[in-house]
């Protein structure tokens, strides 16, 4: 039987950066050692037959590209956040295999409490700690790694021990702990040392797989452009000076006498929650809501404007509503530094089923405030999808021609009531209305649940019956 050489199966079939753009072969650039470490990474989850089961977690960095790559589940955190947000998907998810994947910059640095503390506490994960002496993401500025001598550039005349401190060796360092099972510093350098970090690679992933252990693998890796060298001779200074600082080897192995560590979820129903939360649970009025119930709904919206608009209120009150009419939702803002006046978005999702990430990138229906908003997201809509727009302050149509197209004048609608604020409930009611997957009752009446300025409620119940009234008359 021949062996058939191709990409790895746990690779998706083309890389790209975002939804739509062009597609793209590799983020990294020519020598550098992330596309090594990935091939070893996928290579073992698919040999263990765990793919399907693997979460994979990456924060600022280099390291950060890991989910272009990647066809498993995927979590992008906060610079250094990979182990605590790993700790928290491994107990609240005992049976997936959790990789936290990061760069000295990340895990030396900003990170070192996180890593410290998972690793003192033995959490069942696997962490691949990418060593190459730079902050290679944001410029190549001094990382931890650094070596003494090193011109970066935040050290132009080289690292200075008495002014920077020393290299920080982070293998040495988690193996004096306790709970860490296995700790190994590999390199990607020549095939023999390649070879070897796949040995340890699949070592630790398979002592996770099996035991729930706390595995370290730090791999020593080029990065050409930082260091200002060719992809080959990036990989000589690994052997020839890297390695030097940071001796290769085994820093602690007890997996031999590790008995492995039960992880079962613990069981609690569903009503325990709002006791341990100590929260009241949302009233739902079953009959009330049984007509609008459809079993295959789903709605990804995306609600944008300048701030002030109420754009993220115009979000939240959706996603609100929907919970009162027993949809799984999220609602997730997004918004620049100066929100009055400033561009602000939220996407928010409802739907009869359960919802992977909160994130609206192809939203099913587009609420656009103002003229940017329409620019910016028109495009994303799916096709058959919905284009809402607040025609008295847009001065152009969209010009999609495989989409639904709901022109609203909601601030002259809402100026009519006294406060051009009110347009954003316009718009909810319309919405509302115009798919049907809501009781207008059930709405109002929650209204004053939902809204944190109690004076407003009158107001935006007018508001919201305007916006059903001009979809009836659409409709009649």
């Amino acid at each position: 039987m021949n062996n058939i050489l191709q990409k790895s199966g746990v690779f998706y079939d083309v890389f790209e950066r975002k939804p739509g753009t062009d597609k793209i072969t590799t983020t990294y650039c020519p020598g550098c050692g992330h596309g090594n470490l990935h091939k070893l990474i996928a290579e073992a989850l698919v040999d263990f037959g765990v793919t399907d089961r693997t979460i994979m977690i990456s924060p600022v960095g280099c390291s950060v590209f890991a989910y272009y790559y990647f066809h498993t589940g995927n979590v992008q955190v906060a610079h250094g956040r990979a182990p605590a947000a790993a700790t928290g998907l491994k107990r609240a998810h005992p049976e997936a295999v959790v990789i936290s994947y990061q760069g000295d910059g990340d895990l030396a640095a900003i990170g070192t409490a996180e890593i410290i503390h998972a690793a003192n506490r033995g959490e069942g994960i696997t962490v691949f700690f990418v060593n190459n002496a730079i902050y290679g993401m944001t410029g190549g500025q001094m990382a931890p790694t650094t070596l003494i001598g090193q011109k970066t550039m935040t050290t132009p005349h080289g690292r200075n021990s008495i002014n920077e401190g020393f290299p920080i060796g982070m293998s040495e360092i988690i193996a004096t702990l306790n709970a860490p099972v296995y700790v190994e510093r590999v390199m990607l350098g020549d095939t023999k040392s390649i070879m070897q970090a796949r040995q340890a690679v699949r070592k630790a992933l398979k002592l996770q797989i099996e035991k729930n252990a706390f595995s370290f693998i730090e791999v020593l890796s080029a990065c050409p452009s930082n260091l200002k060298m060719s992809a080959f001779r990036s990989r000589q200074w690994i052997s020839e000076v890297l390695q030097k600082q940071f001796p290769l080897g085994v820093k602690k192995d007890v997996s031999e006498t590790f008995p492995g560590k039960d992880l079962k979820r613990p069981t609690i129903d569903r009503s325990q929650f709002y006791k341990i939360l100590n929260i009241e649970p949302i009233a739902v009025d079953v009959e009330k809501i049984a007509p609008y119930k459809k079993s295959t709904f789903s709605a990804e919206i995306k609600v944008a404007g300048f701030g002030g608009q109420g754009i993220l209120s115009l979000g939240n009150v959706l996603a609100e509503m929907g919970m009162r009419h027993n949809y799984e939702v999220s609602w997730l803002p997004s918004y620049g530094p100066e929100m009055r006046g400033g561009t602000a978005n939220c996407s928010v999702k409802i739907a009869n089923r359960k919802i992977g990430s909160p994130l609206v990138a192809s939203p099913t229906v587009l609420i656009a405030m103002n003229r940017p908003s329409l620019d910016k997201f028109e495009n994303d809509v799916i096709s058959d999808g919905i284009i809402i727009y607040d025609d008295s302050i847009i001065d152009r149509a969209p010009l999609r021609q495989d989409v639904r197209v709901l022109p609203i004048p909601a601030t002259k609608m809402a100026d009519e009531l006294g406060n051009s604020k009110a347009a954003n409930m316009i718009i909810v009611g319309a919405l509302i209305e115009y798919l049907g997957f809501m009781s207008i009752e059930v709405v109002l009446n929650s209204l004053g649940d939902v809204l944190k300025r109690k004076n407003l409620v009158d107001l935006n119940q007018k508001a919201i019956n305007k916006g059903v009234d001009f979809i009836r008359k659409l409709k009649s």
